[in-house]
């Protein structure tokens, strides 16, 4: 099946608004990833994919990959076809640091992407968009940067191996060969081009206007002349969330017009707020996301008191008819973050019969969820000012493909 690219702008209907910048659907619906797919023109990553990453690998497939948390693709059966064939490729995300600490749904990405490396063996380019957050926040450039530094160590913190990564701010790196390849980008997006993919009007300042090939240019190897210098044909993928791929439709469309490769994306749907699956967290509300730093008791008390239940109003109707899994938050929560797939499938069967009732089933997401952040909380403290200025140094990896 052949994908459809370009097939217009960011997702923005009457029912459903999907850009880097906004995700909501109407009335507080959910989103609709079928119309996504469709809209956008990516594909649906299948069960095959699967099979054939855990064959290529011989490792197992993430839990994020296996139960459909990445969902659609752009070229990822290309990237498997190099590697099978012997080849090589390199990873590229990113994060805007627009808040102090993160939330689960902004590790998604990073946990992600930490066991691509591992798994396939390559390197990894991590930009902070800084300049980004600076001009769609209230944010100073000084703030930024330093919302950029403190975000790093959460990264940081995921695992990445550092003989195989790097990790840059826009405002600090900015230039040379990088410079050069966002002039080739900008020379071919027309300014109703840029209108079309990402929604903007006369009165945003023209700041925003021009930032798409910022991000673009990553995805070219060439932009990284310390890193793959004489590699310009190595491959690119890109693991995002699908509110992304408005920069990389724009980026596919123009990368064969100045002599480049399309990059490749795998991408992942939101992590649903506490209060239902409405879009993605919200760091404007505390109590919508849990976060890195929330201490046991924070976390014990958000989803008690938050988290959404597809559980019935009473005991009796509870145990007669079942939890409702297509709205209940804990069980959606559990999917992202309980490994064991046996256990996952046994909560399942017995809330959606009425035999466990709701407060078994956010006692066993508090404790998932209390060791997932105490473990990231204690790798964070672990990360110093210089492993930030090691991970960011301009520097060859010289061990990146071993």
């Amino acid at each position: 099946m052949a994908e459809k690219e370009n097939r217009g702008d960011s997702a923005k209907e009457d029912d459903q608004i999907v850009n880097p910048w906004e995700v909501s659907a109407k009335d507080g619906g959910k989103i609709d990833y079928d119309k996504l797919i469709d809209r956008f023109g990516c594909l649906r990553l299948d069960e095959s994919f699967v099979r054939r990453v855990e064959q290529l690998t011989s490792r197992p497939a993430h839990v994020f990959l296996r139960r459909g948390v990445f969902f659609a693709h752009r070229d990822f059966n290309e990237i498997l076809d190099l590697y099978e064939r012997g080849e090589k490729f390199y990873l590229y995300t990113g994060r805007g640091p627009s808040s102090e600490a993160l939330h689960l749904g902004h590790l998604i990405p990073f946990m992600f992407t930490k066991y691509l490396q591992d798994a396939f063996k390559v390197p990894l380019v991590i930009q902070l968009t800084d300049d980004e957050k600076c001009m769609w926040k209230n944010l100073s450039i000084e703030e930024s940067q330093r919302l950029a530094r403190e975000n790093a160590k959460d990264i940081i913190a995921c695992g990445f191996d550092i003989t195989r990564t790097f990790i840059f701010s826009d405002f600090d790196f900015v230039g040379g060969a990088f410079y050069k390849n966002m002039v080739r980008v900008a020379k071919c997006v027309t300014f109703n081009k840029v209108v079309g993919i990402f929604g903007f009007t006369s009165e945003d300042h023209i700041g925003k206007i021009s930032f798409p090939p910022v991000q673009a240019v990553p995805s070219f190897p060439s932009s990284f002349p310390h890193l793959f210098s004489g590699k310009d044909n190595l491959r690119c993928l890109i693991p995002c969330a699908i509110d992304q791929d408005p920069y990389f439709r724009m980026t596919r469309d123009v990368a064969p017009r100045i002599g480049y490769h399309k990059p490749a994306l795998i991408e992942s749907s939101f992590f649903p707020a506490l209060q239902g699956e409405t879009g993605k967290m919200s760091a404007s509300d505390p109590n919508s996301a849990i976060y890195v730093t929330d201490s046991a008791k924070d976390i014990k008390n958000k989803v008690n008191k938050y988290a959404f239940s597809g559980g019935q109003d009473s005991i009796e109707n509870h145990r007669k008819y079942g939890a409702n899994l297509e709205v209940d938050i804990p069980i959606k929560y559990l999917g992202f973050f309980l490994e064991d797939d046996a256990e996952l499938e046994h909560i399942r069967t017995e809330y959606g019969t009425g035999r466990m009732l709701t407060g078994e089933v956010k006692k066993r997401l508090i404790e998932v969820l209390t060791e997932l952040v105490e473990r990231h909380r204690r790798a964070r403290a672990a990360v110093t000012d210089e492993m930030v200025d090691a991970f960011m140094a301009v520097r060859p990896l010289p061990q990146m493909f071993d």
